[in-house]
């Protein structure tokens, strides 16, 4: 390509398959109903069992039941569920229960309101139940998810998992096509199913050294160094070295990281006069050295009078000169004033504890989805998962600072520098266990489960719940899916005169691992949460240089 010629779109796949509340399996037969034992209808819920299950009730945005599988499984490994999956499969399955059945279901969604969402070329969502052609189920239930949950509701034989997967994979834009196999599907009697697909691209693409020879300015701001000044080289590395991941390469790849905000002014700060004197001054020392290999700027003449000349043209510019810019030493340099240049649009925030990064996807519909990095730097992540409130993560969200001047100290020149690893793996969360231990018990024991909402058959229970989900994170975008189921000064010696100016440098390498969430900007859904604690090693067949960091 040439410069100024390239095209990278940045996809971004996500796609979640909420297999819900799954599978009400009919153990019961004429022969062994009578050795089911009834919940009595005056059993009380203890005051504590109702604090068990609150402190993980629902509530707008962020809440304790959007970060609790990561807290109960907190594995020292890569991990990745959709809440918002989860979600849905409960409340379809809430409509379906009765009793204390549901009043443990309801104890956790409280009163949570599943959000609707646009249906296009970008976001794909439905809802779906199947039902085996031999099993009965309410009228009053089809009718109730197709008018509130504007669900499907479709009879299929269960001979093989064909039905559910054709309807996923369309309402996934295809990125899922085998939610459920031949053998699961026999053993059931119905599949509550939500389906969600995603196609979406970055705000801003994360710019690659390996774009070096490709550089638009559309969107994007990359020169990040300042001309005069001692701002470092704007470009962070492709790779970083760390031993605090589990991949077996201690180089790991990813993308840079790179903003400055130039709050300093120069010119009012040192004066102008103090300027002109000290560049004045080593131009002069200059031109006597190694400048004498410019005669035609001098034209032989290296008198002071001749050589003070060329320094005003060299200050103040000049056309007539090959060896100084038309604008001048002192317009470039009063220049980058107030000026802000990053590699990518992101948001951050560090402190003593935590280094904090976000970046929004592009709004589709309406919605914009923004991804949130937050690591621990004193913690291990466990602990830090562990220890952590939900109120402390949506107080850590409002600390994030866009990279606008006022968030940022005034007489200094801030800069951003760091990088961000690339990850792609898939995960199985433990889901009734999780359940279980969040207060949902009674819809997973036949002897106990009451889902006469659904169907008439005494015994009806949610006998297997699953819930997968992977995702790939990379300078291009984010592929993720889910599905729950419950059933460059260039060479030369040309003069230059470098000032040292006062630099505030922030570190936002993410070189430990973290945790992540996917949410909806706009009302703080978590669409996706998780931890990183393997990212992808370095390939030596990327085509990206490798730099020094």
């Amino acid at each position: 390509m040439k410069k100024g010629k390239i095209f990278i779109i940045a996809i971004i796949l996500i796609a979640i398959v909420v297999v819900g509340c799954v599978l009400g399996l009919q153990y019961f037969n004429k022969d062994n109903k009578n050795e089911v034992s009834k919940i009595e209808e005056n059993e009380i819920t203890t005051e504590t069992e109702v604090k068990k299950m609150s402190e993980y009730r629902i509530e707008e945005g962020i809440s304790n039941f959007d970060l609790a599988f990561l807290k109960i499984e907190n594995p020292r490994e890569n991990m990745i569920y959709s809440p918002l999956s989860i979600k849905y499969a409960l409340g379809m399955l809430e409509e379906a229960a009765e009793g204390k059945t549901k009043e443990e279901i309801a104890n956790i969604l409280s009163d949570y309101q599943i959000k609707e969402y646009t249906n296009s070329k970008n976001m794909a969502f439905g809802n779906a139940l199947f039902v085996r052609d031999t099993f009965n189920v309410r009228n009053e239930y089809k009718t109730l998810l197709e008018k509130s949950y504007n669900a499907d509701v479709i009879t299929d034989s269960f001979q093989n998992g064909n039905t559910i997967n054709k309807w996923v994979s369309e309402k996934t834009l295809n990125l899922i096509n085998d939610i459920v196999d031949d053998e699961n599907v026999k053993n059931l009697d119905f599949a509550l199913v939500n389906a969600l697909g995603i196609d979406m691209e970055w705000n801003n693409k994360f710019f690659m050294a390996s774009d070096l020879n490709n550089i638009t300015d559309e969107n994007i701001k990359y020169e990040c160094n300042y001309s005069h000044i001692n701002n470092t080289n704007w470009m962070a590395p492709n790779t970083v070295s760390s031993n605090n991941f589990n991949n077996e390469s201690n180089k790991v790849s990813g993308m840079e990281i790179y903003a400055t905000l130039n709050n300093y002014d120069i010119i009012n700060d040192l004066g102008e006069e103090y300027i002109r004197k000290t560049v004045t001054e080593e131009f002069t020392k200059w031109a006597k050295g190694e400048g004498r290999e410019y005669e035609d700027m001098f034209n032989g003449d290296y008198s002071d009078e001749n050589i003070a000349k060329q320094a005003e043209k060299y200050l103040d510019g000049s056309d007539d000169s090959n060896y100084t810019s038309e604008n001048g030493y002192l317009k470039e340099l009063a220049s980058s004033y107030k000026d802000v240049s990053y590699s990518t649009d992101f948001s951050l925030y560090v402190d003593d504890d935590v280094k904090m990064f976000a970046k929004d996807l592009k709004e589709y519909d309406g919605t914009t989805l923004e991804y949130i990095a937050i690591m621990p730097t004193n913690d291990e992540l466990e602990d830090f998962i562990e220890n952590t409130t939900a109120e402390e993560i949506k107080d850590l969200i409002s600390n994030l600072k866009e990279l606008k001047l006022e968030n940022f100290n005034d007489g200094v020149i801030t800069e951003i520098s760091g990088y961000i690893p690339k990850f792609k793996f898939e995960y199985d969360l433990n889901l009734i266990d999780d359940l279980n231990k969040m207060g949902i018990e009674k819809v997973f024991k036949q002897e106990e489960a009451e889902l006469a909402n659904l169907c008439e058959e005494d015994g009806t229970y949610i006998s297997n719940a699953k819930h997968k989900a992977n995702i790939e994170f990379t300078q291009d975008g984010i592929k993720a899916s889910a599905a729950t189921m419950a059933g460059g000064l260039g060479a030369g010696s040309w003069f230059d005169y470098i000032f040292d100016v006062p630099i505030e440098k922030i570190d936002l390498t993410f070189d430990k691992p973290y945790m992540f969430l996917i949410r909806d900007k706009s009302n703080g859904e978590i669409w996706f949460a998780g931890n990183v604690y393997e990212p992808l090693s370095w390939d030596e067949d990327e085509t990206a240089p490798e730099f020094e960091y």
